[in-house]
Parts: C-alpha cells; structure tokens; sequence
C-alpha cells in the first residue's frame, strides 16, 4: 500500500509540474494548432502533391498542341555501292566518273557528316486532342478538390484529437481530486478509529477505496498521453511538448434542419465535388478513346545537310508534305475504348456509393448531434444532483448516521456524475463538429466556434 501511494503521489506531482510549466508559456488554441496542422500535416503535403501531378498531367497534355521538332547529327562511313550512291547524290557531288561499272559495283569507301532538322505537326486528329486536354483540365479540378477535402479531414482529426486531450485533463483533474478526497477520508476514519467512534472494517474500505482512486489516477494521466500522442499526430509535429490549452467551454451549437443540412452537404462536400469532376473527366477521356478511330491529318518536313567532312562543304535537301491516316485495324484502340468503359463505370458507381454515404453521414451526424445536446442537459443535473447528495451523507456520516459504505457510494456517485458531465461536453462538442465535417462546412473559422 505504501509502495502504491509513492507512486501515485510521484505521479500526481508530475501531473503539477507539467502544468505548471504549461501555464508559463502561450496556451496552444484550437485555432493555432489547426493553422499548424494544415502547414506541417503529411497528409496536407500528400494531397498538394496530388494537385502538382494534376497540373503536371494538363500541361503534358496540352503538348499534343504543339509541333515536334528535332535536330540530329549523323555522322557515318561505308562502301556499300548503294549508300555510296546516295550518299555523293545527297552531297552533290556526283560525276561522270562515278557512273563507270567499277566505280558502281566496287566503290571506295566514303564518310558523311548529315545534320538534319525535322518536324512534325498534328493538323487534325477528329478532336481527339480537345478532349484529352479537357479530361485533364477536370482531373486538376478533381485534385484540387480532393486537396481541399484533405484539409477538413486535417481539421476535423485535430478538433477531435483536441478535444480528446481536454477530456483526459478533466478526467485526470476530476481523478487527481478523488484521490485527494480518498485520502483525507482515510485520515479522517483513523482518527475516529483511535478514538473508538468506527472499527477496523471502517478503515479497511477507506483504504481500499485510496487504492481504487490510486488506479484511476494513473490511467487517467496515462489517458492524458496518450491524447497529446494523438493530437502531435493530427497536427503533424511529433517533437510538440505537452503544455496548457485553452479549454473548450461547454456551449450550446445550434440546431439544423435535417434536409438543409443534406443540401448544404451536396453543395459543399469536396470528395463529391472531386469525383463529380473525374466523373466528367472519364467521360471526356472515353469520347477521346471514341474518337481516336477517326482519321489524323498532319504536316510533316525534313532538312538535310551532308558533307564529306564536319566543315566542308556539300549539298542539302529538303522535303515537306500533309499525310492523312486511317487505322485499318484498330484492335488496340478497341481495347482501349473498352478499357475506359470500364474505368467510367467504376467511377459512376463511386459517386453513387458517396452519395448515399454522405446522406448516411449527414443523418448520423444530425441524430448525434440532437442526442448529445440532450445528454448534456441531463448530465448536467445529474452533477448537480450527485454533489448534494455527497454533501447529506457527508454531513450524516459525521453525526454518526452514515456508515462509510453509504459515504464511499456516494462519493462513487459523485465522480461517475463529474465523469458523465465532462464527457457530454466532449460529445456535444465533437457531435457538432461531426455535424459539420459532414456538410462539408468545417473550416478554420467555423472551427473556431467550438472555442
């Protein structure tokens, strides 16, 4: 038993230092460490990633726009009677003596330096283009969306991991102060044990009910931990040191009207919003794929420059002309028009399925958020009512009309009400909080009123 209060009364002393040294520094807002997590979260920094890919994948995709053009420097040497041939064609330098048999069957060995300039430029492609760019102009939409939901998620991840860690104060507060009351009843009952007015049993379930409160004492400040472990998590700063936040009072949120909040949810829920948008961009990627059967018209063209030596002199070439071409067999294209079918259907099938999420989510959140407003309420007499009947049996049990049983009990009472209490206002709290990620409207600001 004395190794048990050592540990506790070193712990609990712990708990008061950190405190302590909380209260010298800046107390940490709610606001403060949602503006933190929103810079420093990996789940942010995953998401903007995903918007740079997006706008990496459009301006790729607008290159189809654009000509190629490329240069190449050539540089060869041989005696095949045919590369001879052309190769003192192309360098103009051909002769009459180049025409002897000999001279055509068996020809010296000759060198080439060829610098070419060569382009290509897509005239028409059926607008397979057009719709290519326009399914990734809607995916950078998407992904900009799916940024945006990844910033509520953020937020509601750090309320909640807010809230948690106040919830674990109180719990370890309200734990600290039964342990405290535990033992100056402990105190009490041996001075009415040495002066013959309770007996041994009386003292034996005072200290037992020490030992109890000891236990909870130190769950609740492994409790406590554990929700700072959780809100370095959700802001994305693990080396954050435990300190003093500024609490979150017990506030009455407004109540909504259930079909408003399901409209609101549609308008405003960026998940809906990003896949709404790959939905319109699959659709346009499969009329790409549609169209990519049709016929392609492009302009083309070559210069050339060849010599005998890399500074000397020789002739050049040119040639310049519109080629049009029609897929005979398009099994490739086939597949792939089947392809993006597929991908299409995937796609509609997800925003079907959100959409019946959301409204489950929406409804959830709009039933937690009336039950938790109730349970405040009862709670809150529930503690009222507890600490008046810990102050009668208080009072009765120093008249000798009380047993400690009684005492204890009520004492028990008195903590499960406090205990309640605090956690209806994490609910209620978190419930609204709920309410509004679920609609999609839980910004830095809006976040703000939950402090």
């Amino acid at each position: 038993m004395r190794s048990i209060l050592t540990r506790a009364g070193g712990l609990v002393l712990m708990s008061c230092i950190c405190v302590v040294g909380g209260w010298a520094q800046e107390p940490l807002t709610l606001e403060g460490a949602i503006r933190a997590a929103l810079k420093q979260n990996p789940e942010v920094e995953v998401a903007r990633a995903g918007v740079d890919d997006a706008q990496a994948t459009l301006a790729l995709a607008r290159t189809q726009y654009l000509p190629q053009i490329n240069f190449t420097e050539d540089i060869s040497r041989g005696n095949d009677p045919v590369y001879v041939f052309g190769t003192r064609l192309r360098q103009q330098e051909f002769t009459q003596a180049d025409f002897a048999l000999n001279a055509l069957n068996k020809p010296n060995a000759i060198g080439n330096f060829a610098t070419r300039v060569s382009g290509n430029w897509v005239l028409f492609d059926s607008l397979r283009t057009q719709k290519s760019v326009h399914g990734a102009k809607l995916l950078q939409n998407s992904a900009a969306s799916s940024a945006s939901a990844a910033d509520q998620k953020v937020v509601f991840d750090v309320v909640q991991a807010y809230q948690g860690v106040l919830y674990a104060e109180r719990q370890s507060d309200i734990a600290r102060h039964e342990l405290e009351t535990a033992q100056a009843l402990l105190s009490s009952v041996n001075e009415h044990v040495k002066a013959g007015l309770a007996v041994e049993s009386d003292r034996m379930s005072a200290q037992v009910s020490v030992a109890a409160r000891q236990q909870r004492s130190i769950a609740a400040q492994g409790d406590l931990e554990l929700a700072w472990s959780q809100l370095r998590l959700a802001i994305g700063t693990p080396e954050l040191t435990a300190s003093a936040l500024r609490p979150i009072e017990p506030k009455e949120f407004p109540h909504g009207d259930l079909q408003k909040e399901l409209q609101t949810a549609m308008a405003n829920r960026y998940d809906l919003a990003a896949i709404a948008d790959a939905q319109a961009a699959q659709a346009s990627i499969e009329s790409a794929a549609r169209l990519n059967f049709g016929p392609r018209v492009s302009a083309y063209g070559n210069w050339e420059d060849d010599r005998q030596t890399l500074g000397g002199n020789g002739g050049d070439n040119w040639v310049a002309g519109i080629q049009i071409g029609v897929d005979i067999l398009p099994f490739g294209k086939r597949s792939q028009l089947a392809r993006e079918k597929a991908s299409k259907a995937r796609v509609d099938a997800r925003l079907n399925a959100l959409q019946q999420q959301i409204r489950l989510q929406v409804d959830q959140a709009h039933i937690q958020r009336e039950t938790a407003a109730l349970s405040l309420e009862t709670a809150r007499s529930a503690i009222d009512q507890a600490a008046e009947s810990l102050r009668i049996v208080k009072n009765r049990y120093s008249a000798g009309l009380a047993t400690i049983t009684d005492l204890l009990r009520a004492e028990d009472a008195e903590h499960e009400a406090q205990m309640n209490y605090w956690h209806a206002v994490y609910d209620n709290a978190m419930a609204y909080a709920q309410l509004l990620f679920a609609t999609g409207t839980l910004t830095p600001d809006a976040a703000e009123d939950l402090q």
